[in-house]
């Protein structure tokens, strides 16, 4: 077998094992599935983050925490990072930055969020994601079946490139994942009591109504739902 079949295989059996498992045990089972120090844990530290970030402290807080600081980050963004961080003991946290070359050639007027949204996203999530994960054999992140369109079908385990990409909050429903920061205790976003439901980029994320997608604040009107670190690397 190709080393790419081999991976669809692993990725098939660990789907079989964990679809119904709980996130803890999805992470961990992610520790023994990674060769030591190749996992990672890839964080917005938005709205729902806590979660993910509580479970893998639990199971280890030396996994290293990969944030993407795009520059069009909210300062209550980045003062929950710290604030998360010295909550739950995280070791290890890696800011990611977008290359300053290509942002003085691509976005000179940072104006490319408005032009080409897919592309700005493009430069400053997607190629920093990539090249960090180049040191990296699986990583974890926080999507979930809820947030509905191209995660409704969510799987636990998928084939991302050579690697494998765990998704130990997938099958969380809403109610189950706001229960968990109450049982946890866990700091909000200072951003969520103003509205915010979801949060990326500042000028690409807005208020959402009542009774809104969680993350229809998310490049509103602009037929774009997905930043693209979940598509391009695959």
């Amino acid at each position: 077998m190709t080393e790419i079949e081999l991976l669809r295989s692993a990725v098939g059996t660990l789907n079989r094992m964990l679809d119904n498992a709980r996130p803890q045990d999805i992470i961990a089972e992610a520790l023994r599935s990674v060769p030591d120090g190749r996992l990672a844990v890839v964080s917005s530290f938005g709205t729902e983050s806590a979660v993910l970030l509580k479970f893998v402290a639990d199971v280890d807080p030396a996994i290293p925490v990969l944030f993407i600081d795009t520059g069009w980050m909210f300062e209550e963004t980045i003062a929950y990072r710290r604030t998360l961080a010295e909550r739950l003991g995280l070791r290890d946290i890696r800011t990611l930055h977008p290359d300053t070359g290509t942002m003085q050639r691509e976005d000179p007027e940072r104006d490319l969020w408005f032009r080409d949204p897919d592309a700005c996203c493009g430069f400053r999530k997607v190629a920093p994601l990539s090249a960090a994960l180049r040191g990296f054999d699986g990583w974890l992140n926080g999507r979930k079946r809820f947030h509905g369109n191209e995660r409704a079908g969510l799987a636990v385990v998928e084939a991302d490139g050579e690697r494998l990409k765990f998704n130990p909050l997938a099958h969380l429903a809403q109610e189950e994942l706001q229960g968990l920061f109450e049982q946890f205790d866990l700091p909000r976003h200072p951003l969520e009591q103003k509205g915010f439901s979801s949060i990326g980029c500042m000028p690409c994320t807005s208020r959402t109504k009542a009774r809104e997608d969680v993350r229809a604040g998310r490049w509103r009107d602009r037929g774009k739902t997905e930043c693209g670190i979940h598509v391009a690397l695959k």
